[in-house]
């Protein structure tokens, strides 16, 4: 068998070769490399995708975060309340702009446990960041409740997310601002680094706008210190394309999972649920490994198969966030969860046999 990867690329570009070669010499010819008409046509449609008013077109998820919070007014002294068991990203966007990150534990589901939120909110918090992670979407009800009994602001991190639905509303759709990244790897990636923004706010869409290109509205106007951040003509025509297709990226991805959960039957595993009244678009198929996970990643190493943690080391304990004061054990369901989940094979173009493989290499382990 040859090499089966956790994620791969290629087979999901080969499946519309054609359109992505024909839509980047389109661009290449037209002379018009940042801002133009592609940039525009991907923000229309990808806010009719989502059920915006507005989508803004940004250099990068991460760039999606902090500056949401930048044109949201969110900054020092100011507390946001998230997740502990996300990617560090979700918190750089909170830090960046000098707020405190307040972690909340999770759920069964892998989401921040709503429960849990209220008891964390002061009179310094100002928004909470959900994090659709792994591709299912939070229980958004009891969110956007909180948040218009406490007036704080809602900004959704939609990096994983794209296409996933709580009650039939789409991520990305309920908050202030969603942040989403077309990192190529994602289900709708782009072919390099890219992001956007969604909303239904027009002062937010056109603050983010002039944050993305160095603070200015007008040219060699700068009203604030801006950024560079401007999703690029040839990132948004390839997405453009992609976008056209993501209803059978979902569905594929969804294929490949429901085999999976029928599938694997090995009791030392914790298959994925989805919780009542949300989707999963199936960025990442997360098993739990509750002991011998070490040994099960070099099993399946031998076997050819490759497998990834997301994610090993949950923000509190990172290096970089040492100065909030956290230790381990302050966080034991997050920490848990770091030390037990493991990402299985999920990508556009996988096979019958390669599915077929990965299951039956997961029901022969054996913890000895």
């Amino acid at each position: 068998m040859e090499k089966i990867m956790q994620s791969r690329m290629d087979r999901g570009f080969m499946r519309h070769q054609e359109e992505y070669e024909q839509k980047a010499l389109e661009v290449l010819r037209s002379g018009w490399y940042i801002l133009g008409k592609e940039v525009e046509s991907f923000e229309e449609e990808f806010a009719s995708y989502v059920g915006t008013k507005y989508s803004v077109g940004l250099a990068s998820g991460l760039d999606a975060l902090w500056l949401a919070f930048r044109v949201l007014g969110i900054g020092k002294g100011d507390e946001v309340i998230v997740q502990g068991n996300t990617y560090i990203a979700s918190v750089m966007g909170i830090t960046i702009n000098d707020a405190t990150p307040v972690f909340v534990e999770p759920d069964e589901h892998y989401q921040i446990d709503v429960d849990k939120i209220e008891e964390k909110i002061t009179d310094k918090t100002k928004a909470i960041l959900v994090v659709h992670l792994y591709g299912q979407a939070a229980r958004m009800d009891k969110v956007t409740e909180l948040c218009k009994k406490y007036n704080l602001k809602l900004v959704e991190d939609c990096a994983q997310s794209h296409g996933a639905c709580f009650d039939g509303k789409m991520t990305g759709s309920f908050g202030d601002i969603g942040c989403f990244s077309f990192y190529p790897s994602k289900n709708m990636g782009a072919f390099g680094d890219a992001g956007a923004i969604t909303t239904d706010d027009p002062e937010l869409a056109r603050l983010m706008k002039i944050y993305r290109n160095y603070g200015s509205e007008k040219r060699y106007h700068n009203m604030v210190v801006g950024a560079n951040s401007r999703l690029d003509e040839m990132q948004a025509g390839l997405l453009r394309v992609r976008l056209k297709y993501i209803e059978e990226i979902t569905e594929e991805r969804a294929q490949i999972a429901k085999r999976y959960a029928e599938g694997i039957t090995n009791p030392l595993f914790i298959k994925p649920e989805v919780a009542d009244g949300a989707t999963s678009v199936w960025h990442q198929y997360v098993i739990r490994v509750p002991k011998y996970r070490d040994e099960l990643m070099a099993y399946l190493a031998d076997n050819n198969i490759t497998t990834i943690i997301h994610y090993p080391i949950p923000p509190h304990l990172s290096q970089a966030y040492e100065y909030l004061g956290f230790k381990k054990g302050d966080f034991p369901i997050t920490e848990s969860y770091a030390d037990e989940v493991l990402s299985l094979p999920i990508y556009g173009g996988m096979t019958d046999e390669e599915m077929d493989y990965v299951i039956d290499r997961l029901n022969s382990f054996r913890a000895e």
